[in-house]
């Protein structure tokens, strides 16, 4: 009776993980997931050849390693999504120590690649960007912090995140990456507006994001240079942003046609971080609406779900992983209409590279391994007891 009132799943003693984990899992957001790097690999094979030819390489290089570091996401994903709440949480913050080291031994042993931000370690194979793997990291152990001090005598969790949060910024300002530096405070001040912070608080630290902002803009030539190209009336037609936005009014609602597209010949980072003016280019407005209706379905359903999850520990870090997830897709794709200054920040699961599709699915496991159906009743049912 409980399961047809509350939608929950009865626990079976002694069932083998692969079965429970079926039966379990979001299936319709990890069926999004999975189309979307299909996507990914598609746009890679018409958006990678220029860019491997003037570097030297095969015609496919690039979809090659994209397809080789996409199956290593998709293995960590789909085994972080079978573990328990608390085995995530303990290795999260496993990982998280050792991300946060790398990231502050990055202006010793790091390198830019000519990028003017220091971010990546060069592996010689490949590049390691150590920010990604510290995001969903932080998440979960900022939900641990915060819902450990909704306990009777629980520390001072809410305090303890808040100066997690402003150390990480600092590094990440420092490299400069002030687009990851965002998504941390994003995800850090949706947990705590979910946990219950006063609106005025979350004002407060906002005018403070305006004002640190404005600091960076007098402080550092690389934030400047993209600000002021954001906001100047025209667009050089000569820059990044420029080829993306003639390529994706070209594009029109039905594009020019697979292959036929020009911003690949133009853009060095086409298959990164402008990867959706490909899509517009080729295969017009359909497509973009379809990869931003997969990202809406995900986020969306993610935190319906976890609307019903009593655990206050995994509603915070669904919640945030979540969130995080969406607001990286609408960033990446807000830079490529001029919607937003330029961030250097990928389209997960789409866009190539190593280090940020491995880090997103290992979150994408982690949001899927919190919403899994728990034998649990909604958490409405606890609030209707305690009215009783």
């Amino acid at each position: 009776m409980t399961e047809m009132v509350y939608g929950a799943v009865p626990a079976r003693d002694g069932e083998p993980i692969l079965p429970r984990w079926w039966r379990t899992i979001d299936k319709l957001s990890m069926s999004c997931i999975l189309i979307l790097f299909g996507i990914g690999l598609l746009l890679g094979l018409a958006s990678s050849p220029p860019l491997a030819a003037k570097n030297g390489f095969e015609p496919f290089h690039y979809v090659q390693r994209q397809a080789f570091f996409g199956g290593l996401a998709l293995v960590s994903m789909f085994l972080t999504s079978m573990m328990a709440p608390n085995l995530v949480r303990r290795l999260a913050v496993l990982g998280f120590l050792c991300a946060l080291l790398a990231v502050m031994l990055l202006p010793i042993f790091g390198t830019d690649f000519g990028k003017g931000a220091v971010r990546w370690y060069s592996l010689g194979f490949a590049s390691l960007q150590p920010s990604e793997f510290l995001k969903p990291g932080f998440v979960v152990i900022t939900a641990w912090m915060i819902s450990a001090s909704q306990e009777v005598n629980g520390p001072p969790g809410k305090t303890m995140s808040f100066f997690l949060a402003m150390m990480i910024v600092a590094f990440l300002a420092a490299q400069p990456d002030f687009g990851q530096a965002a998504l941390v405070l994003f995800a850090w001040g949706v947990m705590w507006f979910i946990a219950g912070a006063p609106i005025l608080l979350l004002a407060c630290m906002a005018v403070v994001v305006i004002f640190a902002g404005m600091i960076a803009y007098n402080s550092s030539e690389h934030f400047a240079r993209r600000i002021d190209g954001f906001l100047a009336p025209d667009v050089d037609p000569n820059t990044q942003l420029g080829y993306a936005t003639n390529a994706i009014r070209e594009g029109g609602f039905l594009g020019v046609g697979v292959g036929e597209g020009q911003v690949k010949q133009s853009l060095p980072d086409a298959h990164t971080d402008f990867i959706i003016a490909v899509a517009a280019e080729e295969y017009g407005l359909i497509l973009v609406l379809c990869i931003i209706m997969l990202y809406a379905v995900i986020v969306v359903r993610s935190l319906v779900r976890l609307m019903r999850e009593r655990d206050p520990f995994i509603r915070l870090a669904g919640t945030g992983l979540a969130c995080i997830f969406g607001i990286q897709a609408m960033i990446n794709m807000g830079v490529a209409v001029r919607m937003l200054p330029a961030k250097g920040m990928t389209l997960p699961f789409v866009s190539y590279g190593g280090s940020s599709l491995i880090a997103g699915g290992i979150a994408v496991g982690m949001l899927l391994a919190f919403t899994r159906t728990r034998p649990q009743g909604e958490i409405g049912d606890i609030l209707l007891r305690r009215t009783r």
